[in-house]
């Protein structure tokens, strides 16, 4: 998303590296700070106590480490938990979670997949799974229908690339029965398919605006009908699915659960940071950019009601147009884990949207 501060963190020497690794281990698992007594118990190879509180020491020192209190252990400040994260490999979901995943995904309808996606998130990494679909402008169109409603009325039907279906109802008193309107969809469809909905608006204007003879009169008129019934800038129309680039958040019950958000002003920080959703709607725009499972921490969050926290995310979707999906939660988060759900989940979403 931005150079890690990491890569620009001179190297740890080996006995850092590990103590560090360490530290962080039993601080994910406890949620408190560690000690270096407790921190022997969990170190690959033996170490004084001496030795253990000499490297915690040069680790505060580095800007790695803090203490909370006078007489507490140490925990990882957000530099040190992102130079940790920058060694970690996303560890595999194996063969069971995979099918079992892929079972409590088998949703037809798209706005329902996405609502199951972030269930999910949020019921296997205890954290605050969310997902955030493609802008209607960014969505590919792989077909359009159009279904005579009455006299006066047409329903278009526009599916795309990702799966997303966004329906509208607009004006058309023009005569002609369905099988015109099929004819319209068919020279549209063979015009337009695999091009963005603002690529589509911006020839269909263009065209249509050039277009006056009767020899081109059917021409014309699908074009005519196309631009009133593909969603503009007044949104994705009638009946549709979540509105795109809106947050989707299934529940948030997991994430209340961990013990950082027992503090009611907690709470209300990140309720007001999500609420507004600016903050990490554009955050999760530079996600798209980075491709791949990504992360961000402490100050890169940029929200205030977001900087005691970490997110893991990465993009779904094809043809030209992505998603986002990923989870928020306390630093302190089994982050290898995570990362490989959220990065399986990505592809298993990016499948069934386009089966």
């Amino acid at each position: 998303m931005t150079e890690s501060p990491a890569s620009r963190f001179p190297a740890l020497t080996g006995r850092q590296a590990l103590v560090l690794r360490a530290l962080i281990a039993r601080y994910v698992g406890d949620a408190a700070p560690v000690g270096s007594r407790s921190l022997s118990e969990v170190l690959s190879i033996p170490l004084s106590a001496a030795s253990i509180r000499n490297t915690m020491a040069e680790l505060a020192e580095l800007g790695l480490l803090e203490k909370p209190h006078a007489s507490a252990g140490r925990m990882p400040t957000a530099l040190g938990l992102r130079v940790f994260v920058d060694g970690v490999s996303p560890r595999g979901v194996d063969e069971f979670e995979r099918r079992d995943l892929a079972a409590g995904i088998e949703e037809p309808d798209p706005a329902a997949l996405i609502r199951v996606a972030s269930r999910l998130l949020s019921e296997r990494t205890r954290q605050l799974g969310f997902v955030v679909v493609p802008r209607a402008e960014e969505l590919v169109l792989r077909h359009l229908s159009l279904v005579r409603l009455s006299a006066s009325r047409v329903l278009a039907l526009v599916v795309a690339e990702s799966g997303e279906m966004l329906r509208r109802v607009v004006e058309d008193e023009a005569s002609g029965g369905q099988r015109e309107l099929d004819g319209l969809a068919a020279v549209l469809n063979e015009r337009f398919a695999g091009c963005t909905l603002t690529e589509t608006r911006d020839r269909l204007a263009r065209e249509v605006a050039s277009l006056r003879s009767r020899a081109e009169g059917v021409l014309e008129r699908a074009q005519r009908l196309a631009l009133r019934a593909l969603p503009g800038e007044d949104g994705p129309g009638e009946g549709g699915s979540s509105p795109p680039g809106d947050l989707v958040i299934a529940t948030w019950l997991a994430l209340l659960d961990q013990p950082e958000f027992q503090d009611a002003g907690r709470v209300k920080e990140l309720l007001a940071a999500i609420e507004t959703r600016q903050a990490l709607l554009q955050l999760v725009e530079r996600v798209l950019g980075a491709g791949g499972v990504t992360f961000a921490l402490g100050e890169e969050l940029g929200e205030p009601g977001l900087r005691q926290l970490a997110l893991v995310a990465a993009p779904y979707g094809s043809g030209g147009a992505s998603g986002v999906l990923g989870v928020i939660g306390p630093r302190r988060m089994d982050y290898a884990r995570v990362m490989g759900l959220v990065g399986y989940l990505s592809e298993l979403v990016t499948r069934k949207l386009s089966t």
